[in-house]
């Protein structure tokens, strides 16, 4: 995914940042995309993949790392997983 199109994501207002925030909001249905950092660890790839079985969404791996995210979404933390 480009950065673009990541650009238009944030700029909704229903983004989650944060794995548990995300596995909450799948658990409700809320969530339609999970976004994968480049360095995501492969245990949180695989915990999303099995939800995934039961919850409709899609999972997007990013080419960018987790401080390159940071800064792209104007955060002060490395962010692994976002999703709306």
């Amino acid at each position: 995914m480009s950065v673009v199109e990541l650009r238009k994501v944030l700029s909704s207002k229903n983004v989650v940042f944060g794995t548990n925030q995300t596995i909450k909001n799948i658990k409700c249905g809320k969530v339609k995309r999970v976004f994968l950092a480049s360095n995501c660890p492969a245990a949180t790839k695989k915990t999303f993949e099995e939800y995934k079985k039961v919850n409709d969404f899609e999972i997007i791996q990013l080419d960018d790392p987790g401080e390159e995210l940071m800064l792209l979404c104007k955060k002060n933390f490395p962010i692994i997983v976002l999703s709306c």
